[in-house]
Parts: C-alpha cells; sequence; structure tokens
C-alpha cells in the first residue's frame, strides 16, 4: 500500500485513527468543499472489502455513482489510488449535481429527445423525469446484457454526457459538438466486442467451475478464486487487454497441498497456448481437473472458517489453511489474526504472526 506521505499529500484532512492503519476518518475535499468521511479497512488491508461511512450530503451526492465506486474499491491498489479516484467522482458529482439546477434551454429537450428517437426507444432502458439521466441497453454478438448510463450536463451537445459503464478498463468518450447519443453508443458497442474474448474465458470459468470468490462477480471483474480441491484453491487475475495470456496465479491452501500445483506450474508454462481457452490451459498446465458444478456441490470443497464457524465474513470465503496434513482446517485471515494476537505463545515478525493452530494445536 502506498505510505502515509502520499495520502498526506493528496487528502490532508484525511488521518490514520490507529497504528496498524485500518481506520482513517477526516475530510474529502472537492471544488472548495469538505466532506466528511471514514474508511475502515480489514486487517489485511485489502480494499475490496473496506466499509465507507461518509455525512448524509455526500451520501446523497455519490448517490448514482456507488456501483462505479464499488468497482474501484476492487480495482484501485491502495488506499491513496482510491482517494483520488474518489475526489474525481466527486468532482463529476458535484458538478452534476449543480447542474440539476441551471435551466436547460429548449434546445437541449428537443436535441435529447431527437437523438433518442434516432437511436431507438427499444435501445433505452431507463430515463429520469430531468431528462439528465440515460440508461442505454445493449446486447453483445454473445447475448450478454450491458447497459451504460450517460450523465447529461445543461451544455449536451456542446459537451459530452458523463459514460458510466461496468467495465474492467476505462472507457473514454471520442466526443465533437456534432456528435450525438448514436456516436456514444457506437462507441460503446465497439468496446463491448473489444472485451468479447475476456468475458468468454470469465463465462467459461464461472460456468463450469466453482468460483469462490467474488460471489456475484460484476462485468468489471478481473479476478476469480478457483476451487481445485478440499480447501486449495487458485487466484487467477486475468488481463482484459490480453485475455489469452498466462494469467498471474495464487495458490490459496496448505503448503503441501500447493507447493506441487505451483512446481507443476512453473514446469509447464511452456506449453501455454493462446489458441486455447483459459480454462483448458490452467487444467493442461497445473494437471488437474476442477471440481465441476455438474457433479460436486460448493459444500464438497469449501469449509467454514474453525474459528467463527461461517464461510463468509464481510463477502470473503475462507484464505488460510492449517499446514498440517491431518489437520488442514481453514480459517478467515481476519478471524486467524485476531486469534493470535489473543496468545501469549504467539510471536511476530514484521508483518508475519508466527503462533498454534486454533483446532490442531500444531
Amino acid at each position: 500500500m502506498a505510505g502515509p506521505r502520499a495520502l498526506l499529500r493528496h487528502c490532508p484532512l484525511l488521518l490514520p485513527q490507529d497504528r496498524h492503519g485500518t481506520a482513517y476518518e477526516g475530510f474529502v475535499t472537492a471544488q472548495g468543499r469538505n466532506f466528511h468521511i471514514r474508511i475502515l479497512l480489514p486487517v489485511d488491508l485489502q480494499l475490496k472489502n473496506a466499509r465507507i461511512e461518509c455525512s448524509w450530503r455526500l451520501k446523497k451526492i455519490l448517490h448514482g455513482y456507488r456501483h462505479i465506486l464499488k468497482q474501484r474499491l476492487h480495482s484501485c491498489p491502495d488506499l491513496v489510488s482510491f482517494m483520488v479516484e474518489l475526489k474525481t467522482v466527486l468532482e463529476i458529482a458535484l458538478k452534476n449535481t449543480q447542474d440539476l439546477h441551471i435551466p436547460r434551454p429548449p434546445e437541449y429537450y428537443s436535441c435529447l429527445v431527437r437523438d433518442l428517437e434516432i437511436l431507438g426507444w427499444n435501445r433505452v432502458a431507463y430515463v429520469d423525469t430531468g431528462l439528465t439521466t440515460v440508461k442505454l441497453k445493449a446486447e453483445d454478438s454473445c447475448g450478454r446484457q450491458h447497459l451504460i448510463t450517460l450523465k447529461l450536463n445543461a451544455k449536451y451537445p456542446t459537451e459530452p454526457p458523463d459514460c458510466l459503464v461496468d467495465f474492467p478498463v476505462p472507457f473514454a468518450v471520442s466526443w465533437m459538438p456534432q456528435n450525438s447519443l448514436i456516436d456514444i453508443y457506437n462507441q460503446f458497442l465497439a468496446a463491448l466486442e473489444s472485451l468479447k474474448e475476456f468475458w468468454d474465458a470469465l463465462d467459461e470459468i464461472d460456468g463450469k467451475t466453482w468460483v469462490l470468490e467474488p460471489e456475484n462477480p460484476t462485468r468489471s471483474a478481473t479476478t476469480r478464486r478457483i476451487a481445485i480441491g478440499n480447501n486449495v484453491s487458485v487466484n487467477v487475475e486475468v488481463d482484459p487487454r490480453h485475455p489469452n495470456m498466462l494469467p498471474e496465479c495464487y495458490f490459496l491452501g496448505a503448503d503441501h497441498e500447493v507447493n506441487p500445483l505451483r512446481t507443476k506450474l512453473n514446469n509447464n508454462m511452456h506449453l501455454w497456448d493462446p489458441e486455447v481457452s483459459l480454462l483448458q490451459n490452467l487444467r493442461e498446465l497445473l494437471e488437474t481437473d476442477f471440481p465441476s458444478r455438474a457433479v460436486l456441490e460448493k459444500s464438497d470443497f469449501a469449509k467454514d472458517c474453525g474459528i467463527c464457524y461461517a464461510y463468509r465474513l464481510d463477502g470473503s470465503a475462507p484464505d488460510q489453511v492449517c499446514d498440517d496434513p491431518r489437520c488442514g482446517q481453514p480459517f478467515h485471515q481476519a478471524c486467524l489474526y485476531e486469534w493470535l494476537q489473543g496468545l501469549p505463545t504467539s510471536r511476530q515478525s514484521f508483518n508475519v504472526i508466527f503462533g498454534e493452530c486454533p483446532y490442531c494445536n500444531k
């Protein structure tokens, strides 16, 4: 995670509340206004599991941007990057909020209605009563349904609308004053086709394997934690621009289970074939077949945490496993960290804590 100095430079009014760097409180500034905010991170500092608390005024301003902020929480590498993104979104939201109170000229409405009629009302999923927000729907060549949300300001069509999409990559619109919604829609369709192979690869994984995380992946999600066996899984990070290349792989499970898998992956990397699907490549490199959704239930290979006795904790599945082959009990990292911190016999070296398994005492 980026250091406190970088955070202080970008958000001088947001201060840490504990020595672990898991709680921050203060203000985020945009357009000369300060908004109260509180950010709570899990012990592993993963942004995707962070909780954001804010004032009712900020909550109201960001109401229509919750989806994109959730997407940014999953994709930003550290808190500094997310705060920069949050300030950018807040600037846009404030501008659009101010625009709501600017009277639109008659030309605005006639131009917008004309564009919608040319585009076709069958492609319109939603229009708000003030004609400032429009959602358009599209189907890609594989039949997947997609939405693009357009936030129009009072200067449309001189200025382009803000576009919100569920994409794993930024969507930048090319715009000229003579352009219309049809041009944005065509660019949206072109972007859908450019991401076809990426979504094909992840759809195959979602349909043919047991994905432990994310539980309900969005179209912008680039990672999948795939079950391999009993408390053994692999987390793959797929590059949306190069989905047929070898993804980043991180194994989770007991050492005696995952070490052979790491060895196979390293020894078989040269066998990766870009002409074959990502899932088939993973099968061949790891020399294993992933549990099938058609044959097995998730309960056959996914156990509850040995401390809190639940499978999901703040949306996360257990990701730590006892290395003893006779035990192999899984735990949530947060549960295990709290448990080991309370043991008088545990010891800590930098960011690693050592102690006994709560289940078998090894």
